[in-house]
Formats: C-alpha cells, sequence, structure tokens
C-alpha cells in the first residue's frame, strides 16, 4: 500500500512538474504573440495580460506544490542546525504534521470559499470566462500539496536528503546539511 502510495506522489509530481513546462511554453508564446501584434501589427490580443497573469498564478502555485514533493521549500533552518542530529529529526516530523494539518485546514476553507454563490457568479472582464475555472485549478495545487505532505509524514523514509542533519564525523564540527 506504502509503495502505490510513493508510486502516485511521483505520478503527480511528474505531472506537476511537466504541467509548469507546459504552461510556461504557452505563457511565453502568448507575450510573444502579443509584443509581435502589438507593436509590428498594431493590432494586440485583448485578452493576453489577463490571460498571462492568470497562467502566471497557476504556474506559481502548481511550483509551491512540486516543490512541497521534492522537499525543497525554503525555511530557516537554525533550530534545526543546533539540534542534535536525533532530535532535528524529530523536529522535522513534528513539521511535517503541523504543515499537514495546516494544509488539510486550508483545503477546507478554500473549498468551501470557491462555493460561495459569489464567488461562482465572478466572471472575468475581458474573456468572460467564470473566475471559478481559475480559482479550481489553484484549489487543486492545495490539495496536491496536502497530498505531498501526507506522503511524506506516512513514509518517514520518504524525507529528502538534504533535509536530514548529520553529525560531520572527520572534524567533529556541529551538525551539517548532507547533500
Amino acid at each position: 500500500m506504502l509503495k502505490f502510495l510513493e508510486t502516485l506522489d511521483h505520478a503527480i509530481g511528474r505531472g506537476e512538474r511537466w504541467l509548469m513546462v507546459a504552461l510556461t511554453a504557452g505563457l511565453t508564446l502568448i507575450l510573444c504573440t502579443q509584443v509581435i501584434l502589438r507593436y509590428f501589427f498594431n493590432s494586440p490580443l485583448f485578452w493576453a495580460e489577463e490571460v498571462a497573469v492568470q497562467v502566471l498564478i497557476i504556474i506559481s502555485f502548481v511550483g509551491v506544490s512540486y516543490l512541497t514533493y521534492s522537499g525543497k521549500l525554503v525555511r530557516v533552518d537554525f533550530l534545526l542546525t543546533m539540534l542534535k542530529p536525533q532530535s532535528s529529526l524529530v523536529l522535522l516530523r513534528v513539521l511535517d504534521i503541523i504543515g499537514l494539518i495546516t494544509l488539510g485546514i486550508m483545503c477546507y476553507f478554500a473549498t468551501e470559499w470557491i462555493q460561495r454563490p459569489e464567488i461562482r457568479g465572478d466572471v472575468s472582464p475581458t474573456t468572460q470566462i467564470p473566475r471559478w475555472y481559475n480559482y479550481s485549478i489553484l484549489i487543486f495545487s492545495f490539495y496536491c500539496m496536502t497530498w505531498h505532505q501526507a506522503v511524506k509524514v506516512l513514509i518517514p523514509e520518504n524525507i529528502d536528503m538534504h533535509q536530514l542533519l548529520v553529525e560531520d564525523e572527520s572534524t567533529g564540527d556541529g551538525p551539517e546539511v548532507r547533500s
């Protein structure tokens, strides 16, 4: 069962990565086309800026989910470096559980928010597409972050190597980040 969860987690991570690549390529194409049409043909796309902003936001949220999967989120770890390796590992586990609870709460409230009638009725000014489509992609990324965090909590071996702090036995200096 745990192997299946880990395989599914890797598949979701790969999917997020390819989605970011595709959206970045699409964003580049839209913006380059907009520049060419605006400055060379004096006929810009009326929807390009709004769609570009939405795509950039989606890339950002999916990117944070992918960073959650890969364990490369930015964090302040001065406390972890001051603790012994075993204590820092316990602290990392506690922080993973707190992160999972926090993401679960965010998913709940985000889902409640998107179901409100005033959100469902909001329409984009230029494309006339309901905005809840864009919002739902962001909420989907919240659920993916929660999934990745849950897998990290359920499968302790899944902690990435640069999170683990080890004692440098060769020099006797304090803890350092293992690469």
